[in-house]
């Protein structure tokens, strides 16, 4: 690395969601920068990287931390939206990109490098047009700074939103009544790609905004999913019908991937027009940048999840109040609780039964009522939540901010605490808690009811409670002994 006199200054704005988790350790393997990031909870931030990089908490809207974050910084990535933050999204979109833009003007950045959506404003849905939106009030001042505005597709790489639908899809159904919107025609790009893009756009000579659209070969969803297959060894057949609205094919795609209703919807409703390459800035300004084609894109996904290193999924972090966990890690002001109290009958250790915990949920399950679980996910779904079938990113291992099928993790301290909050729909606020002791294990399940209906619903379940989460807890110790069979 130069002398750190002469080092650059690079801010990473939504650092814990998808892109911005890649691009931090993109960045870091690089060594040229000096990262900082801006995020919401810094315990989101992973732990192997916490001391590598300077952590700003607070958001766009925080003045006061915006400021602080922007202080020193020569280009700062603007990798964060509201979707999901109700209707109003595209007004918090609107408010938060223009406080950006300011900030970084007040503080002498040189450049804002954003990554958007392709498409067109005459054609573009809700969700694009607000992204279209965005890109236009980060680049609202050309004369005081620069903007690199990159425009992507469908992004294709292990955990991401689309990657995860046509990969589900293609493994789950073998015949699939389509309707018109998989014929629209995209440019999909390799995770790896945008990356490369977005390092790259640090140090390209160009004075001005720049507008630069990415993306491989030109394909429908349709198309992707038949390669996809291929990929996967796979045949497929999808029957043309010229019925089946966004809107129901939203409701039908919730039930066969991890995806829950509002984030699919918006990715159904961008299909329905053509999202396409408008310009060829990325030859020319990005020559030695080749774009994969999709089946590799898709292989290299396939692989890191086979090998176990992905580094970020979808759901990550976003705009949804329940993904904010700085205001979800304490449930102390819950009414109800079902508490289980296990003590290690068999030699156990405090670390083994912690590991256990940690491998709770996805296809690793959860014990003799994962029957249970399921019919909560499959209502969960019904009524557009993430359900079970989210998952996990990886099977045996969980940092803050990581989902467990419809749970999120909100604490966890190695060796001793694991706090899962609850996104599934339900009238209330709920927690799951594993207090790991020296000589037994805790777990607690926390319920703060929202009115009467609230009240009503623990009522209901209470018999179910009964059954499900004392064998929960035994079942955790169970697992942690040595001679356990694997489920």
């Amino acid at each position: 690395m130069a002398d750190s006199s002469s080092v650059k200054t690079v801010l990473i704005t939504g650092a814990t969601g998808y892109i911005g988790r890649r691009l931090t350790h993109r960045l870091l393997e690089a060594g040229e920068y000096r990262l900082r990031v801006l995020v919401r909870n810094r315990h989101k931030v992973q732990v192997a990287i916490a001391d590598r990089v300077d952590i700003c908490e607070g958001s766009t809207f925080d003045r006061d931390a915006l400021d602080a974050a922007v202080a020193g910084v020569d280009t700062a990535f603007y990798l964060i939206h509201s979707m999901g933050s109700g209707k109003s999204y595209h007004e918090l979109d609107r408010q938060s990109a223009e406080n950006f833009r300011s900030a970084c003007v007040a503080a002498g950045v040189r450049r804002i490098i954003y990554l958007g959506g392709l498409g067109l404003r005459e054609s573009a849905s809700k969700h694009l047009l607000s992204r279209i939106e965005t890109g236009e009030i980060l680049g609202a001042e050309p004369d005081r700074i620069e903007t690199i505005w990159l425009r992507a597709g469908a992004i294709i790489g292990s955990g991401s939103a689309s990657f995860e639908i046509i990969r589900n899809l293609t493994q789950k159904l073998p015949v699939m009544i389509t309707p018109r919107w998989v014929r629209t025609l995209t440019q999909p790009v390799g995770v790896e790609d945008v990356l490369s893009y977005l390092q790259a756009s640090i140090e390209l000579v160009h004075k001005g905004d720049l507008v630069v659209d990415i993306g491989a070969e030109q394909l429908s969803f349709q198309q992707m999913m038949h390669q996809a297959g291929e990929v996967m060894g796979l045949r497929r057949y999808l029957l043309p019908v010229p019925v089946l609205s966004p809107r129901l094919s939203s409701y039908w795609l919730i039930l066969f991937t991890p995806l829950p209703y509002k984030l699919v919807s918006a990715l159904v409703e961008g299909l329905k027009s053509e999202t396409v390459v408008q310009n060829d800035h990325a030859a020319r300004y990005f020559p030695g940048i080749q774009p994969r084609p999709f089946k590799k894109a898709v292989i290299e996904a396939l692989q890191e999840l086979e090998t176990n290193q992905v580094i970020s999924r979808w759901c990550d972090s976003s705009g949804q109040q329940a993904c904010d966990i700085k205001d979800f890690d304490d449930p102390v002001g819950a009414i109800f609780r079902d508490v289980q109290v296990v003590p290690y009958e068999d030699g156990e250790t405090p670390e083994e039964v912690f590991h256990s915990v940690c491998a709770l949920g996805g296809l690793n399950g959860w014990f003799r009522y994962n029957y249970l679980w399921r019919l909560r996910g499959l209502l969960d779904k019904v009524f557009g939540g993430y359900g079970l079938n989210r998952g996990r990113r990886l099977d045996r291992e969980l940092r803050m901010g990581d989902a467990v099928d419809f749970w999120k993790v909100v604490d966890i301290k190695e060796g001793k605490r694991l706090l899962l909050y609850a996104q599934m729909k339900l009238p209330g606020q709920a927690w799951l808690e594993f207090d790991i002791q020296p000589d037994q294990l805790v777990q607690t399940a926390h319920y703060l009811p929202r009115g009467v209906l609230g009240r009503l619903y623990w009522y209901a379940v209470l018999p179910f409670h009964h059954f499900v989460f004392a064998d929960l807890a035994r079942s955790v110790i169970n697992a942690s002994r040595p001679s356990f069979e694997e489920r």
